[in-house]
């Protein structure tokens, strides 16, 4: 009669664990599949955000929740922004071009696009969630959290602008540069008179 209560609360912990780490498995199936699909990806958590929005706007409260999810944003966006080495802080061997005669480096940035629309869409769920509770809904006066955002929106990326234009780097692909060929001489700066 040992052995017999002892194996019912292990076990009981070995199948939840089981059962936990299928299903752990079966999220990262599908995260992985959504990973080529960009535009999808990102009308979904449009999708979020408007959600949240509303909900938002229908309870008239959680804007102290609001603020915290912008200012997280606003971190995400700046590490978005930013190079994975930032030729300010550390001499590197060039992995940003400074001149046009260098050899072609692609920008890597220090947040990569799959996890920031990941770490913005995980962040409105819990902001969504959290606009169930009344615990969080305290009550501040809104239009100042929303000037305050602001100015920090404004001079975070007046800073990270200015950076962008010191060390003459560009964290968007515009698309794949084409090699045109030499342009032919302009028939108006010909030496020939006809």
């Amino acid at each position: 009669m040992e052995g017999v209560g002892g194996d019912g609360p292990s076990a009981a912990a070995a199948a939840l664990n089981q059962k936990r780490h299928e299903v752990s498995r079966l999220f990262q199936y599908y995260l992985d599949k959504s990973t080529p699909h960009a535009t999808y990806r990102w009308v979904g958590t449009f999708v979020l955000v408007c959600l949240y929005a509303l909900r938002v706007y229908y309870v008239q409260g959680f804007y102290i929740v609001s603020y915290g999810l912008g200012i997280y944003i606003l971190n995400l966006l700046i590490g978005f922004l930013s190079p994975l080495v930032d030729p300010e802080l550390e001499q590197t061997d060039g992995l940003l071009p400074t001149k046009g005669s260098d050899e072609f480096k692609p920008f890597i940035r220090r947040l990569p696009e799959f996890k920031f629309w990941y770490a913005i869409t995980k962040a409105f769920c819990v902001a969504f969630v959290m606009t169930f509770f009344s615990m969080f809904d305290v009550p501040v006066f809104w239009p100042i959290l929303l000037c305050y955002w602001l100015v920090l929106f404004v001079l975070t990326m007046k800073r990270q602008i200015m950076h962008m234009m010191k060390y003459k780097y560009i964290p968007f692909n515009i698309g794949k540069q084409k090699y045109r060929g030499k342009r032919p001489a302009s028939s108006a700066s010909s030496p020939r008179a006809d």
